[in-house]
């Protein structure tokens, strides 16, 4: 079986219970056809990059899964044709990572991006007269 990352955007009208719901569902719907969820957030509600059926906002649910294809398959088409799900996306990945995902963790944990400030060589400045 292979290693998958799936990110879930609900529509916003629903209760976070509705939307925790929803992970139940096709964590179900996975274990129905071979596969298991190895571990799932709910991320919460969060503004989209642009409008998606009329809605500036979704609940976002991230899953980490270990599945066969056809499992993944089928969970997608599900996910696609629920209503209150917008979009779907699925990652095949080499192994999951351990811990919390990027979104979960504090800024303080992170440490990986340099503080603002240095921009790199911008070249050479002249002053304005």
């Amino acid at each position: 079986m292979s290693l998958y990352e799936h990110v879930l955007i609900a529509r916003q009208d629903l209760s976070n219970t509705q939307a925790e719901g929803l992970i139940e569902h096709f964590s179900t719907i996975l274990a129905d056809n071979g596969g298991k969820v190895v571990e799932h957030e709910y991320w919460g509600v969060r503004t989209l990059a642009y409008k998606i059926n009329k809605n500036r906002k979704g609940h976002y649910a991230f899953l980490r899964t270990d599945a066969p294809s056809s499992a993944v398959l089928e969970m997608e088409r599900l996910a696609r044709l629920h209503d209150d799900v917008m979009r779907v996306m699925t990652i095949r990945v080499d192994e999951h990572q351990e811990g919390p995902s990027v979104q979960m963790q504090k800024r303080e944990e992170r440490g990986d991006r340099p503080r603002g400030g240095d921009r790199g060589d911008r070249g050479d400045r002249r002053e304005r007269n």
